[in-house]
């Protein structure tokens, strides 16, 4: 008999090469936008078009500067590849409204499956861009992928202060 991947594992495979592409030293991420059943644009982690990448320059400046992960993202090269993803489908004229995101990422250097999460500026931009259900690939033996809701996000959002919580209740 033949088997065929469900959707959502098609997609995750489709965004896991994608990822390939990245130009970060630490992680390989990928993002791929559908809707419809179509696959509509893509990103992976990268430095804007036309400039130089941390591959290119040999380092990473974050790295360099002790900057722990997730904090003072300006001081990165790189654009997230969800941002690239919705930026492209931006530049090609097509709308992302009602579509889905599927996030693969892994670490660079072992090639090992992360949690491939969206950062806090990235969930903004999902919510946004009108995205309905973002699918990420997990780090994790029991669960092969992880869905989250962009309404449930939103909803939270609504009930709690999130920026005022995270500061004054350092959550």
């Amino acid at each position: 008999m033949i088997k065929r991947p469900e959707k959502d594992q098609y997609y995750l495979d489709i965004a896991r090469i994608v990822s390939t592409r990245s130009t970060c030293l630490k992680v390989l991420i990928g993002a791929i936008i559908v809707k419809g059943d179509q696959i509509i644009a893509a990103g992976y982690v990268g430095s804007p078009r036309n400039t130089k990448s941390s591959i290119e320059h040999g380092f990473c400046l974050r790295q360099k500067l002790n900057i722990p992960s997730g904090s003072q993202y300006e001081l990165c090269r790189s654009v997230h590849a969800e941002q690239n993803a919705i930026i492209n489908a931006a530049r090609a004229g097509v709308s992302v409204l009602g579509g889905s995101m599927y996030i693969h990422g892994e670490d660079r250097p072992t090639g090992g499956t992360i949690n491939a999460f969206p950062c806090f500026i990235c969930k903004k931009m999902i919510i946004n861009a009108g995205l309905q259900r973002v699918v990420t690939s997990v780090r994790d033996e029991e669960q092969i992928h992880k869905i989250f809701s962009v309404k449930e996000w939103v909803e939270d959002w609504q009930a709690h202060d999130i920026i005022e919580d995270k500061y004054k209740y350092g959550k």
